[in-house]
């Protein structure tokens, strides 16, 4: 059986879970006998920072060919040959360095197209991508990374005799940032474009009931399948630092609560007696996210604590081996709902605990590995009450560290993520 993911790239440069998660599911599925996996990059190149080799040299629905055509009547008519120039991977690389790429705010248009199953400007680049699998060994499956780009699977299933699954995951972060009427236009086409998936997947039952309450889709092929992560690469730690530390694993936005944890940390030294806690903050960042940074440095700086903090620049290989070696404790305290959260689950393999707001998809996550505590109401003040409460507890934070090692390992390995694709993978082709 041949799968091909359909993964769109975020550009690298920051910590990003779905994209995370997409690697995973081609490493999880090798794990089957008898599958057979492809990935085709779109918008921008993968990265290529996991060291995954299984993605295709071309990138199809390349970032700036799309855009143009969107914006600029001129180019919708383009020839082929500037959209290989447009697309080439040096052209793309500098789109993937420039912070639009990861923002709503002029691509409203854009992102509704993709939704649109019946949008013809984008029917010679579905055509030339169907034209592709057919000439390299037409797959069984196309696996699509999200439901923004699901009006490709009606497009596909004109010119290929395929079954096509969608992962579901945090689709709303993108949504939520486009004004009306984008917002409500976005989840009515989701759901109208919805029947033309085979099988739908949510790493949880929180996201689950959230796409169907934004959709009001019956919600009756979508298999609820936990990420997992291989825990054969994953960082064993042991604590050898001097000093309290807590750390932040995600990409450095607003969003994702940055500024809460900066001041449940400022809290803790300040009101807590906490003298020689440090801060560890690894993720990466778009330039979106450097006013915001700036910001809470400059807070950091002002009450005299900016030598208490380490930022480390590589969100992989050594660098998050660095990290997770030098901190106790981890958290996220995202704004946002998240529906997953595989930055848990790294953190929870290293043996390091969390401390996560009662929110979104987190409370499933810790009920399973039991590697970290959960707090109401979601305030800065209740994130430092926990951090001080479990930082002084060390027999709890030893035994949290523990559960989350072994329970990671045991119940949410790539290994058990197999199990639960190939089953899906399987139904939908009988």
């Amino acid at each position: 059986m041949k799968i091909t993911y359909l993964i769109p790239g975020s550009g690298g440069t920051f910590y990003c879970g779905n994209c995370h998660r997409d690697l995973l599911y081609i490493r999880a599925i090798k794990k089957v006998q008898d599958f057979e996996t492809s990935a085709i990059p779109l918008y921008l190149p993968p990265d290529h920072i996991s060291g995954e080799n299984d993605f295709d040299p071309n990138v199809f629905f390349g970032a700036i060919s799309m855009y143009l055509r969107e914006k600029v009547p001129f180019f919708e008519q383009m020839p082929a040959f500037m959209d290989k120039l447009l697309d080439s991977s040096p052209m793309l690389k500098i789109a993937a360095r420039r912070a639009g790429t990861t923002r709503t705010e002029g691509l409203e248009d854009l992102t509704i197209n993709m939704i649109n199953g019946e949008n013809r400007s984008r029917e010679l680049e579905v055509r030339r991508l169907a034209n592709y699998l057919i000439r390299n060994s037409k797959p069984d499956i196309i696996h699509i990374s999200n439901a923004l780009i699901i009006g490709l699977a009606r497009q596909l299933k004109k010119y290929l005799d395929v079954r096509i699954v969608c992962s579901l995951q945090n689709e709303d972060d993108w949504i939520n940032e486009m004004a009306e009427p984008y917002q409500g236009k976005a989840w009515k086409m989701i759901s109208e474009e919805a029947v033309n998936i085979d099988a739908f997947i949510s790493p949880s039952r929180y996201y689950k009931d959230f796409f169907v309450s934004k959709t009001g889709y019956s919600g009756n092929n979508i298999h609820i399948i936990p990420s997992g992560i291989d825990v054969n690469q994953s960082i064993k730690t042991s604590i050898n630092h001097k000093f309290p530390a807590i750390g932040y694993y995600c990409r450095v936005n607003y969003q994702n609560g940055f500024d809460k944890l900066v001041d449940a940390f400022i809290d803790l030294k300040s009101s807590k007696g906490m003298h020689d806690l440090t801060l560890h903050v690894c993720g990466g960042y778009t330039a979106d996210d450097k006013p915001f940074i700036n910001e809470q440095i400059k807070k950091i700086r002002d009450h005299g604590y900016k030598s208490y903090v380490k930022i480390y620049p590589e969100f992989h290989g050594t660098g998050k081996q660095q990290f997770f070696s030098n901190i106790d404790i981890m958290s996220v305290p995202v704004r946002k709902y998240d529906g997953y959260g595989l930055y848990l689950l790294e953190a929870n393999a290293a043996g390091v605990p969390v401390v996560q707001p009662a929110t979104g998809g987190f409370p499933e996550i810790i009920e399973i590995t039991k590697g970290g505590i959960i707090y109401q109401p979601d305030t800065v003040d209740e994130l430092s009450a926990s951090l001080y409460n479990l930082l002084k507890d060390v027999d709890k934070l030893k035994m949290l560290g523990e559960n989350g090692r072994s329970r990671t390992g045991e119940l949410l390995s790539l290994e058990k993520m197999s199990i639960g694709l190939s089953a899906v993978y399987k139904s939908v082709l009988q």
